[in-house]
């Protein structure tokens, strides 16, 4: 279902650490925008909301809403350094009419 690579798995957990959230489990939601693209969202979350979906990725608990659910799927999470210094999740997902296979 979604993909999380290891050194997306070793920010959250740095996050966690750094925002005292250890145990909390990560959230991924998504809503399609009216050009098709995807919006994301992503934080640690420790509310059950009912239709929640638990997957555990590299060794991270992540939640999602059932409605997240059909965007998500076979979604890869990346922490990619995108210029110099300067590091960002990435989300490479083939269901947003924007995504691009790395090559």
């Amino acid at each position: 279902m979604i993909t999380i690579t290891p050194a997306a798995a070793d920010q959250i957990r740095t996050s966690a650490d750094q925002g005292g959230n250890q145990g909390l489990a990560m959230r991924i939601a998504a809503k399609r925008n009216p050009d098709g693209s995807i919006h994301y969202g992503m934080g640690f979350d420790d509310n059950e909301h009912e239709g929640d979906i638990h997957i555990t990725s590299a060794g991270i608990d992540v939640v999602i809403s059932e409605t997240s659910k059909v965007l998500l799927d076979g979604m890869t999470l990346d922490y990619v350094e995108i210029e110099p210094d300067t590091f960002q999740f990435i989300f490479m997902n083939p269901n947003d009419v924007n995504y691009v296979p790395p090559e």
